[in-house]
């Protein structure tokens, strides 16, 4: 559960939605706990929302209301659900263990996300 791949950026304008897919490639074992991260250039890496193992959703201030989580135990993986985006929601989107494990929380491209306005 160590192996987390994020998938599903894109394009949408503001006040549009768009659904990230967070999973363990060759694993068919339900995902425990996983963190979003997300990263524009010149910014932190900071974390937007958070599924423990045990069920707790936890949000960020500046997505709290417009994000979501689920997951899908048989297919391994977490959605992160992104509605009425906001053109400050532009960045490189990450999932990744929680807690933390020796991965960086935003590691390589990610799932690039683009909102217009």
């Amino acid at each position: 559960q160590d192996r987390l791949v994020e998938s599903g950026g894109g394009l949408v304008p503001t006040g549009g939605s768009l659904t990230l897919s967070c999973t363990a490639p060759g694993s068919t074992a339900s995902l425990k706990g996983v963190a979003w991260y997300r990263q524009s250039p010149g910014k932190q890496c900071t974390r937007v929302a958070l599924l423990t193992e045990s069920g707790e959703r936890e949000f960020a201030d500046s997505v709290k209301g417009r994000f979501s989580l689920a997951r899908d135990n048989a297919k391994a993986t977490v959605y992160l659900q992104m509605d009425n985006l906001k053109p400050v929601d532009a960045a490189h989107y990450y999932c990744n263990t929680y807690p933390s494990g020796p991965r960086a929380d935003c590691w390589g491209p990610g799932a690039v996300v683009s909102v217009s306005s």
